[in-house]
């Protein structure tokens, strides 16, 4: 899943613009540590587990589910969920390559926002720990969330750019390139293990404009094939 930002003529194309990236959190700017099949098992038990993950093989998108849940289940989940995270922030690791990129973006004034499904908590600690802002930084708590393209249109609204304007890199096919590319901007995935390459990714709806495997490589994809300039 290369760029398809090729030509058939000789002379190279104009470059397209780029003004903000924003980053999804968990598993993008910071290190995975929720082990989400056993989080998902402990909300959902194992049975329900098993079914919805034999319907959705390319994963479960626990939020949107447990929705339709009584007020009480959903207490009982959201208290669950919200646990797992509690201890995920306490083996928080930065990403590597996530502050040199910040840096190179900075040098170039172009805008970072992030968008997390995580608890704004969550996004405040990140923020205080690794001293690394993102603005606006949108959470659990801005609704609808990815993959809804909402999050994504309010960032450039606020920035007032056009979405084709911004890139979307993130570590999920179904919610952070989902959500870049039903809001028209450039999406960018970030698989490390190359877990994507699977037959079972391969029909889905939306596709990645470019892919990487570490933070590392978004500079020099970046300075490839965009307009840096302010």
């Amino acid at each position: 899943m290369a760029s398809n930002l090729s030509t058939l003529s000789s002379a190279a194309p104009p470059r397209a613009r780029l003004r903000g990236v924003v980053f999804d959190m968990d598993g993008t700017l910071t290190v995975p540590v929720i082990d989400f099949a056993a989080m998902y098992r402990a909300v959902l038990g194992e049975d329900e587990y098993v079914r919805i993950k034999a319907e959705s093989p390319s994963g479960i998108d626990i939020l949107h589910h447990i929705e339709t849940w009584s007020p009480e289940k959903q207490r009982k989940a959201y208290a669950i969920i919200a646990d797992y995270e509690r201890q995920g922030l306490d083996r928080l690791q930065i990403m590597p390559g996530a502050a040199e990129l910040c840096g190179f973006l900075d040098s170039k004034n172009i805008r970072r926002g992030l968008i997390t499904r995580n608890v704004k908590a969550a996004v405040d600690i990140f923020h205080e720990r690794f001293r690394l802002t993102f603005s606006p930084a949108l959470s659990r708590e801005f609704r609808p969330y990815k993959p809804d393209p909402a999050p994504l249109l309010h960032i450039c609204s606020a920035w007032e750019v056009k979405p084709s304007e911004i890139m979307m890199v993130g570590d999920s096919l179904k919610d952070d390139v989902a959500c870049g590319k039903r809001a028209g901007a450039v999406a960018c995935l970030l698989d490390e293990s190359g877990r994507y390459d699977s037959p079972e990714y391969a029909n889905f709806d939306f596709k990645p404009d470019f892919k990487v495997s570490s933070l590392m490589e978004v500079h020099s994809l970046l300075e490839a094939h965009f307009d840096l300039s302010p």
